[in-house]
């Protein structure tokens, strides 16, 4: 049986690193398992409604190929008898995505510009999506996980998923991996300010790591 995520998301690509990124929230749990899906330097890409995890991590096994990410992603909905059930978004070197079937549950849509994708189902309205939107264009100065972060604390303020939330997620696929960009918080009353919180926790413990061990660092691979 399919899984119902009711979700609002963001994928975006950061101008200054390249790196890609997703930030998501839902009333459903773990989230961050089955919809967020992303390689460093290729793509990231946001399945959800009546998810296909299928079509994220295909999407961007054929996006490596060098294929635009929303051809990609149309390749795989094509041959999805269930494809107006389904929500997704993508972002890659160059272009964006976005599409959402038409049996989606209301209110659902998308907003697509350059750099990004937002995308919500079950959500108070599209006023959500273009809070998320405002939320990361007006965050430019802070570092991408905050942008992607402000982001769907702004479309939650908005009214987010009407039936509630429990979970969320933030992944930045990145060729400079950091411990903070792959965090999940998959079961929490409120859990998009749980994830800020983790992020920051996580952000603060590596930077007294390496005001204690300075050098040292530099042999920890992620």
């Amino acid at each position: 049986m399919p899984l119902l995520l009711g979700t609002f998301s963001i994928v975006a690509r950061d101008p200054d690193t390249g790196d890609l990124g997703i930030a998501i929230a839902t009333a459903a749990p773990a989230v961050g398992s089955v919809a967020p899906h992303a390689i460093p330097g290729v793509a990231a890409v946001s399945t959800q409604a009546f998810v296909n995890v299928e079509i994220g991590r295909k999407a961007v096994r054929i996006a490596e190929l060098g294929v635009r990410i929303g051809d990609a992603i149309e390749s795989l909905l094509k041959v999805d008898p269930y494809r107006e059930y389904r929500q997704v978004i993508g972002v890659d070197r160059e272009t964006a995505y976005g599409y959402t079937g038409s049996k989606c549950i209301p209110w659902a849509g998308h907003i697509v510009e350059n750099d990004l994708a937002v995308a919500g189902n079950i959500i108070a309205g599209p006023q959500v999506l273009e809070a998320m939107v405002k939320a990361y264009r007006e965050s430019r100065n802070d570092p991408f996980p905050v942008r992607l972060l402000n982001a769907i604390k702004a479309g939650e303020e908005a009214g987010g998923d009407t039936r509630g939330k429990q979970s969320a997620a933030l992944l930045i696929a990145s060729k400079n991996p950091r411990w903070e960009y792959n965090l999940r918080v998959d079961d929490h009353p409120d859990p998009i300010n749980e994830l800020i919180r983790i992020y920051r926790k996580t952000v603060e413990t590596m930077e007294n790591f390496k005001k204690r061990y300075g050098d040292a660092m530099s042999i920890i691979k992620l």
